[in-house]
């Protein structure tokens, strides 16, 4: 999926490394066969380039479409799968950044993308697990896979015996068990640069970290910087001065979903959208007069100071 993976296990009593190795690939290769549109044989790319007309998809794939729409519904699209088409507008996808000539793209590149894109527009065959390809659309699940990739190998170890690990995919975080030592598996949460936020540390005891950040892809083009993180209600990259999320959750793949979510909804409504949902959630913006940091709760109970040990 165009980044790095590494796991940190516990093996259990006459594990074999090599074989551990081999099943964390395994389940890689399959998530990268199933949702990376970078691979032009996956399930995903042969939906986007699909014509027109209802298509079945295998269970795995409906799975986490499935997943993802209920995820649109909840957040009244703040997370939303079909979004493909304005990601490569924009240069953040297979066909790779615009030249600066053509950047930004023009309203009515923007208007004709967004044309074949939103959660509403996908129709859905329960019973057959079906996908309506309307014609151009192109989904894209980047928002929530790594994260699914996280669980889907955290759940592969555990089956294998290997109770006790940490397992990291392009910055998204799942620990479960303890060290042999008896500490938990310590990681340090993602600061956005410059934000002046100070140092602080988890416990990922089966639970999960992920954080959105608008500097790790973005362009920056007269003076403005363009983020990754699209707004399905306007079809450009977010411009709400959300700097980082960070949210933490026993699902890889929910705490992947919910910090884009919480990006798109801005800070102060991202920030009561998680405390009503009793999230454990950490928002940074951007501010006239610095940054400014809001924590809920059930974030900050999960902290602590970098005097820990790690």
């Amino acid at each position: 999926m165009g980044t790095t993976w590494s796991a940190r296990v516990v093996p259990p009593p006459s594990a074999d490394h090599a074989a551990l190795e081999a099943a964390i690939q395994a389940e890689l290769d399959a998530v990268t066969a199933l949702f990376s549109p970078w691979v032009r044989s996956s399930e995903i790319s042969r939906f986007n380039t699909a014509p027109a007309g209802m298509w079945a998809v295998s269970p795995e794939f409906w799975s986490l479409v499935d997943q993802a729409m209920d995820l649109a519904d909840e957040t009244n699209g703040a997370v939303d799968p079909t979004l493909g088409a304005l990601v490569d507008l924009w240069g953040f996808g297979p066909p790779g950044p615009r030249s600066a000539e053509t950047f930004p793209p023009t309203d009515e590149e923007v208007a004709a993308a967004l044309a074949v894109s939103g959660w509403r527009a996908l129709r859905t065959h329960r019973e057959g697990r079906g996908l309506m390809q309307m014609g151009g659309m192109k989904l894209d699940l980047s928002g929530i896979a790594k994260g699914h990739a996280v669980d889907r190998v955290s759940d592969r170890l555990t089956v294998l015996g290997a109770t006790a690990h940490l397992v990291e995919i392009g910055g998204e975080l799942k620990g479960r068990g303890v060290k042999p030592d008896g500490q938990p598996w310590w990681v340090e949460i993602e600061p956005a640069p410059d934000s002046g936020v100070p140092r602080t540390l988890a416990a990922l005891i089966d639970l999960a970290v992920a954080t959105s950040g608008d500097y790790r892809r973005a362009f920056t083009a007269g003076g403005r910087l363009y983020p990754h993180t699209i707004d399905g209600a306007t079809g450009r990259p977010v411009d709400n001065g959300v700097t980082s999320v960070t949210v933490l959750h026993d699902s890889a793949m929910k705490a992947d979903a919910y910090a884009t979510a919480l990006t798109v909804m801005g800070a102060e409504a991202g920030a009561e959208y998680a405390a009503m949902l009793g999230l454990a959630a950490q928002i940074v913006e951007r501010t006239p007069d610095g940054p400014v940091e809001r924590m809920t709760t059930a974030f900050a109970a999960l902290l602590e100071d970098d005097s820990a040990e790690t």
